[in-house]
């Protein structure tokens, strides 16, 4: 199955980076660049799209890869199945690093801010930052605090708000409001000592899908993206963007 942003998600408003009210873009890869970017972040790592999940395809993909991110419509099937694999979990304790970086969701609308907040976070030592990024400060002063208060601290705070409202301009459909209902979600896949953790701001806590490494991270990230399509195999709103090294 083709995975490509140009047929499927630029007809869709997204939930990409909103944080506020009056915010507006569609997913690009760019824009979400130009975010980090103004927000310290160097573009020694860039966003861009995943074509496709075949071998041939994926190939495509500039290694190494860091994060991916999951674009996913939200359905009756998925909130069934979210809701039981929370119940399972809350008995099963899984053995997460403490070296995860996992915030709460609390903003109206901002998967997207949190998806990427998410990538760059649990990558620090992957990526370059400028001596006065706003992006690292921000994980620097929350690094200690609990997934709870890093949403309350990330409501306050007025540079990525800023930041995101000056790139968001470059997009292409007004945004949903902080109230609106949204059925399209954000989610970000990383790898953390070795293990790869689903992040998913609507979710108590990070979820562990085994083992991975630097070299099959791709491929294991992608392993459970299939996962979430084949629950809805009727739904074709569904992309990947990776976070790779090189330059698209």
């Amino acid at each position: 199955m083709n995975i490509n942003k140009s047929s499927v998600t630029q007809n869709f408003p997204l939930c990409t980076c909103i944080l506020y009210r009056k915010n507006s873009t569609v997913f690009n890869p760019h824009v979400d660049l130009r975010f980090v970017s103004c927000l310290g972040m160097k573009s020694t790592w860039q966003f861009g799209d995943v074509y496709g999940l075949d071998p041939e395809l994926l190939s495509m993909v500039p290694r190494p890869v860091c994060a991916v991110l999951l674009l996913f419509p939200v359905t009756e099937k998925y909130e069934a199945f979210k809701q039981e694999e929370e119940e399972k979990l809350k008995d099963k304790r899984q053995d997460v690093s403490p070296d995860v970086y996992f915030i709460k969701q609390t903003i109206g609308n901002a998967c997207g801010t949190i998806g990427l907040i998410h990538a760059v976070a649990n990558n620090q030592g992957h990526l370059e930052f400028e001596p006065d990024s706003p992006l690292k400060k921000f994980l620097e002063q929350t690094s200690k605090m609990t997934p709870e208060e890093r949403a309350t601290f990330l409501e306050k705070d007025e540079s990525i708000r800023v930041t995101h409202e000056s790139s968001a301009q470059e997009g292409q459909t007004e945004a949903p409001s902080l109230d609106e209902k949204v059925n399209l979600h954000f989610i970000a896949f990383v790898n953390v000592g070795g293990h790869l953790y689903e992040l998913d701001g609507r979710k108590p806590f990070p979820i562990v899908h085994g083992k991975t490494s630097e070299d099959t991270f791709l491929e294991d990230a992608v392993e459970v993206c299939k996962i979430f399509m084949a629950r809805d195999p009727q739904e074709v709103r569904f992309t990947i963007i990776a976070l790779s090294k090189d330059s698209y």
